[in-house]
């Protein structure tokens, strides 16, 4: 195992080691996803006209670790509000010392527009640590297929520079949707790293023709358009990233054509689409119930509902705990449970050995008992 490859194997035991799965050794220092650190902007790319790269090296200079396909989520105060979104990590973790988000300017984005038109070299961000399980790794295969569309392109263009980094020769297949050929996120990137490796294919759909002379496939990505580009999907692990319609038409795709859903991977929020509505309680919730939280560090406490969420109680309460997605997804606010019993319906953003060791994701968690956190 060469040191490049060994540095996946690190960030996989890493979670044995640490009781939070997105808690990163970086140079002797950890930096765990519900903890928020600097960021300095090195540089901007322009990618498309509406879409940009950011790229950042830490506040101390150090690397960071991380999965290709994992998040930060961002900080920044607009227009005097705190506002805090989710982007997937565009680069590689091969290359350490820059981490970059890449970001479509999206009308009425209060995150993305500030991004646009605030960041440049110089400038400072608050981020969260590297969080979320859209990543390979936790689904080794020989043969891939990467089915993106839009910004989605940005956790599987992790992948794929990482995968050319270490010369792991996968056979993997990326098929990217996009409005027009304008619109198409790192192509020729894409078609470079095609040249490097002879075991990735690239392909693209456009919706239309736009104003370039374009000769590829237009419309949507459809199953006999599949079936022609890649006749062993049905063989390959699926991970796919994109509007929350796209993901869907994807799924039932891929089931019509009898792929296993077990090898199907999507990341779950539309990236930069930031804090989503709280999940709603369940009927059987008996909202006259009322119990108590004590946090064990501060020594506070509040009252709350059975039909709230905790991380919702401990706002009102005036209790800062970092969250973004709210939808039990990012793995922010993930915390320890000392003591009690709470019903967690989550969406994937917590992992069942970090349950078995009492943690819990407080958005999407309604107690049902007294608890104590460790907080």
């Amino acid at each position: 195992m060469n040191s490049m490859e060994s540095m996946f194997a690190l960030a996989s035991e890493a979670d044995d080691s640490f009781s939070n799965a997105s808690t990163w050794e970086r140079g002797g220092q950890l930096w765990a996803s519900n903890e928020q650190r600097t960021l300095t902007c090195c540089r901007v790319v322009d990618e498309t006209h509406d879409v940009k790269t950011f790229e950042f090296r830490v506040g101390d200079g150090l690397p960071v670790r991380f999965e290709p396909g994992q998040f930060m989520t961002v900080s920044a105060i607009v227009q005097g509000q705190a506002v805090e979104r989710c982007y997937t990590i565009s680069s590689p973790p091969t290359r350490p010392w820059l981490v970059s988000i890449t970001v479509k300017r999206v009308p009425d984005g209060v995150m993305s527009n500030w991004l646009h038109e605030n960041m440049k070299p110089g400038t400072l961000l608050r981020a969260y640590g590297p969080s979320g399980a859209f990543t390979p790794t936790a689904a080794p295969a020989a043969k891939s297929l990467y089915l993106s569309a839009g910004s989605g392109v940005t956790p599987l263009m992790s992948m794929t520079r990482a995968s050319i980094d270490l010369g792991l020769n996968r056979d993997v297949v990326f098929v990217h949707s996009a409005r027009t050929p304008a619109d198409i996120i790192f192509r020729e990137e894409l078609r470079r790293l095609v040249g490097l490796s002879p075991r990735l294919r690239t392909y693209f759909v456009c919706e239309g023709a736009g104003d370039e002379g374009w000769s590829g496939p237009t419309g949507r990505l459809s199953l006999q358009l599949l079936s022609q580009w890649v006749p062993d999907y049905a063989e390959r692990e699926v991970f796919t990233c994109g509007p929350a319609g796209y993901m869907n038409a994807v799924r039932e795709l891929l089931r019509e054509g009898g792929h296993d859903p077990a090898r199907y991977h999507q990341e779950s929020f539309d990236i930069g689409a930031g804090i989503a509505a709280e999940p709603a309680a369940p009927e059987s919730t008996a909202a006259h119930d009322t119990f108590t939280v004590k946090l064990a560090r501060s020594s506070k406490a509040f009252a709350m509902s059975a039909s709230e969420t905790v991380l919702s109680a401990a706002r009102k309460a005036g209790v800062a705990i970092p969250s973004s997605c709210s939808q039990g997804i990012c793995g922010t606010c993930k915390t320890k449970v000392l003591e009690g019993t709470v019903d967690m319906k989550h969406n994937g953003g917590i992992r069942e050995r970090e349950v078995q060791k009492g943690f819990r994701l407080l958005c999407c968690s309604r107690p049902t008992s007294d608890l104590v956190l460790e907080l």
